[in-house]
């Protein structure tokens, strides 16, 4: 994998200094596995939803935490007092976290539980202040 030096843009970009930290950072955390595996759909311009496949889990064993930019997504199996044999596991019971990172002005705005599908959507809410506004020259 070839290393990148994106210090000299720092010089030149005011302002992006968590978009650098982003991209440094996602280059050396390891990769994430993939599971449990998920699509990430735009409704429309400020409208997102993702879609966890989430079998095995009940509504109680998952945690969602929106922490400034971050998303997190949790899920923890409950230890069962019987452990069943199995001749063939292809359903995976382990714990996992994912993570997301948001864009500003991104946040939660529902989560729900279908079929084994755990749905969020997402709302990018830009405050008024922050919107293009229309500037009149004096004369």
């Amino acid at each position: 994998m070839r290393n990148v030096d994106i210090s000299p843009l720092y010089r030149h970009a005011i302002g992006f200094d968590r978009l650098f930290n982003l991209v440094e950072n996602s280059a050396k955390k390891p990769s994430q596995t993939g599971y449990p595996p998920y699509n990430i759909e735009q409704k429309d311009e400020h409208n997102y939803r993702i879609t966890m496949a989430v079998a095995g889990f009940s509504e109680d064993a998952l945690t969602l935490t929106q922490n400034e930019n971050m998303l997190i997504v949790s899920g923890e199996i409950k230890a069962s007092e019987t452990k069943p044999t199995y001749v063939y596991q292809g359903i995976a019971e382990r714990n996992f976290e994912r993570k997301f990172q948001l864009a500003d002005y991104v946040t939660v705005s529902a989560a729900s539980m279908e079929n084994g599908l755990l749905h969020i959507d997402l709302v990018r809410e830009v405050p008024e202040a922050m919107q293009p506004r229309k500037i009149a020259i004096n004369k």
